[in-house]
Formats: C-alpha cells, structure tokens, sequence
C-alpha cells in the first residue's frame, strides 16, 4: 500500500535544506530511512506507522532530495541537524525511528539532545562499529567508486537519480558513506545513561548477531532480572528480535510497524 504525503517541504538545519515529508495525524513520530536510501526506502512502514500518528519522515545529508554540503557524514552531525529540523518545524517532544543509518542519527539525537525524545526505536544498528559481522565491516570498507558504479542502475539509484537535487553526486556519496563508517565508534558508556524508553529491533538474520542486541539491552537496562509477576521490576527498554528478517528486508517486514507502534503507545 502507497500512501501520499499531506505535505512535504525543507527545513533550514545548519547549512542545509533538510527535505522532510508529512503523513496521518497525531502525535509526532519522525522516521529515519538507511544508507544510500530515502524516504522511499521506509515506505513499507509508513502506512502502519501513519494510522494513528503524523509520521515526520526525513531524508539526511546527502540523501533523498537533501542536497548535500562541504562536510562530512558523522551521525552527531545529522542528529544536529535533526534536532534543528524538529525546532523549526515545531514538533516538540517527539518518537524517534530509525533504520540502520537513520538509527544510528536517531541514538545520537536521544544522547545529544534527550529533551526532544519521548520514545525511541532502533532498526538494525549496533552500539559499537566492531558490532557489525566482519564480512559486513569489509563490505562497508569496500565503499566508494566501485560500489558506486556496481550499483548504478539498481533500484537504489535509479531512485537516487530521480529525486536528488544532484543526481551526479552519487559516487561522492558512497565516498562519504566509506568515510563515516570506517571511524570506530563504541558508545557503551554513553547508552547506559540514557533514560529514554528504548526499543531494539533486529532479525535473526542480521547484519549484526541478536547476541549483540542482546547486549545492548543489556547496556540499557534490560534483561537484568526476572520482571516478577506483576511486570514491575521490567525495564523500560525492549527488545525484539524479527523471525526470518535480515538486514536487507527488515524494514518491509509486516511486523516491525505493529511492534513499533505497540512500544510507542505506552
């Protein structure tokens, strides 16, 4: 099912035009697509999400119709920029989802600026870089003009040249992508002290191991104890781990929007 948006336009956010899109009404979740992809590529999701909320669906840096600008990709950066997107758009507290790329922004706005989330969701992301499997962290190093040209034609950049400002930037931004992700991250120390209610989400057939998420709800503050009968000595963090969903596929899974939208009805 497509759904249009109600509205669409570019919010100012520190030197770029940041393109968003408008969907449903209610309260205010805003969406965050993956690497190399778009608003398009979340739209498996938007339908569910957009039953009961107005989903505020962006495109980052660089990506979609956000043309980009002489910096480089680094998830504080486009969190920075979210946050200033979300002030001017006047959304207020806000839920956050993010998928892979767009969860790791989505984490570093909860660390960054905590003030404007009220619930947050993480797609397919792991809290540290040697998370990822290491085929994956050699693929992500692989990054550049090859891959640029293996994909051209591929339904990603056949999207990419449809809807960029600068179709011609599609090398330079797996360029930047390689940059961002060969800088070594761990924000373990970090994610302990977030208060935020947070929902891990990853298949069973990840990029990542469900291992590794597990750890990461560990990280905050879940699966410590047993919640006891009552369900009081649960966390306020969740885990959910999708049966026959990778990477690649997770986002189109029937499933992740209703437990998504479950978590943020609490």
């Amino acid at each position: 099912m497509v759904i249009a948006p109600s509205r669409s336009g570019y919010a100012p956010a520190n030197g770029l035009n940041l393109y968003y899109e408008v969907y449903g009404s209610g309260d205010p979740l805003v969406l965050l697509h993956g690497g190399l992809g778009s608003i398009e590529m979340v739209a498996p999701v938007l339908p569910g999400l957009a039953k009961r909320r107005q989903v505020i669906a962006f495109d980052l840096q660089g990506h979609g119709r956000t043309a980009d600008v002489d910096r480089p990709l680094r998830f504080q950066g486009m969190a920075d920029d979210l946050s200033t997107a979300i002030d001017h758009l006047g959304l207020g507290l806000v839920d956050v989802m993010g998928y892979s790329l767009g969860a790791g922004v989505a984490l570093q706005l909860a660390l960054r600026h905590a003030a404007q989330v009220r619930r947050l969701a993480l797609i397919s992301f792991p809290f540290r870089k040697w998370g990822w499997y290491p085929e994956v962290n050699v693929g992500m190093s692989r990054l550049g003009p090859t891959t640029a040209a293996a994909l051209a034609g591929s339904h990603l950049h056949r999207v990419y040249e449809d809807i960029a400002p600068r179709p011609e930037n599609w090398a330079s931004l797996h360029d930047k992508l390689h940059d961002l992700l060969m800088q070594d991250y761990d924000w373990s120390d970090q994610i302990t002290a977030i208060s935020t209610p947070t929902l891990l989400v990853a298949g069973d057939a990840d990029s990542m191991s469900p291992l590794h998420m597990a750890e990461f709800f560990q990280l905050l503050g879940g699966g410590q104890r047993d919640a006891g009968w009552d369900g009081s000595g649960m966390s306020s963090a969740r885990l959910a781990i999708l049966p026959g969903a990778t990477h690649y596929n997770i986002i189109s899974q029937p499933m992740l929007a209703e437990v998504v939208e479950a978590f943020f009805a609490l």
